[in-house]
């Protein structure tokens, strides 16, 4: 058994929960998840089974999709519902426009600060752990972009729903802090829920109950990964899954591609220049 399967994590488990059962369920060690959901998060997780998890780190540079609801009128030092209160503003009611207008200001590359209570490594540890310890830690910002934010609703009088699509390693609850910030409020992440990884939607993302009862539907490996594609003949088809350089007479394209072999089989993953391709991350015929 192997390829992604497209699960629905649900609040209240952490994306390492998820791996745990899908081992246990498909007896089977070689489970990896791509990019991690917070506990109180849920929505599309994908997950690479035995022969996938070679390809995992190229599967983590997907773009994704949010929804989050924001609620106004205080703040947590999680940045969502689990933490402890530290700031508390007056309520006020904002106007469509304005929050369309502020909204649109974080819309392309964008500096955010991870929360400190995130899995994020500073000096070979992770930053909650920091905060639970009580120590202070310098926290640099990040590089992301903000393909697109959309105000969904507003939940009167004091919530919105807004949509987000972004690049990798964008922090949600950083957003909505700075969204809030902007507005001169408090608030925080009330809700969130990922609708879309690179090509795995919510729509067709299966639960765990559905896994138990009709078994996992999987997705072939390549389908996950969104690279140029290149089908080789018969000769280089086998230098290339034996390791070797092969002459680049199939692509212009400079950087990852996926290979395909003259009988249009799936069989890795290589890197191409203007004049060879090199086997980055193959996998055999039989696999």
């Amino acid at each position: 058994m192997n390829g992604i399967i497209n699960v629905y994590k649900p609040v209240g488990m952490t994306s390492h929960d998820v791996v745990k059962f899908i081992r246990k369920e498909l007896k089977t060690k070689k489970v990896g998840h791509i990019g991690t959901l917070d506990p109180e998060a849920e929505g599309v997780l994908p997950l690479c089974i035995n022969n996938a998890t070679k390809f995992s780190s190229f599967l983590m540079d997907h773009n994704k999709k949010y929804r989050a609801e924001i609620t106004f009128g205080f703040s947590t030092d999680t940045l969502d519902k689990t933490g402890t209160i530290t700031d508390v503003g007056k309520l006020k009611e904002f106007k469509k426009e304005m929050i369309v207008s502020i909204l649109q200001e974080f819309k392309g590359k964008i500096k955010q600060y991870p929360p400190i209570y995130s899995a994020k490594k500073v000096k070979g540890k992770k930053l909650y752990e920091y905060a639970r310890a009580g120590i202070e830690v310098e926290i640099l910002p990040i590089n992301v972009e903000i393909y697109k934010i959309d105000l969904v609703s507003i939940i009167l009088p004091y919530k919105i729903l807004i949509d987000v699509e972004c690049s990798k390693g964008t922090y949600i609850r950083s957003l909505v802090r700075d969204i809030c910030a902007k507005m001169d409020t408090t608030g925080y992440m009330s809700m969130l829920i990922r609708t879309q990884v690179g090509p795995f939607n919510i729509n067709d993302a299966q639960t765990l109950d559905d896994i138990i009862k009709y078994g996992p539907k999987l997705y072939d490996v390549d389908y996950g990964l969104e690279m140029e594609s290149i089908k080789l003949n018969y000769e280089d088809s086998l230098k290339i899954s034996h390791g070797q350089l092969i002459q680049n007479k199939y692509t212009p394209f400079i950087g990852y591609v996926k290979i395909y072999d003259y009988q249009n089989l799936f069989i890795g993953v290589g890197i191409s220049d203007e004049n060879k391709i090199k086997p980055k991350r193959m996998i055999s015929r039989g696999n």
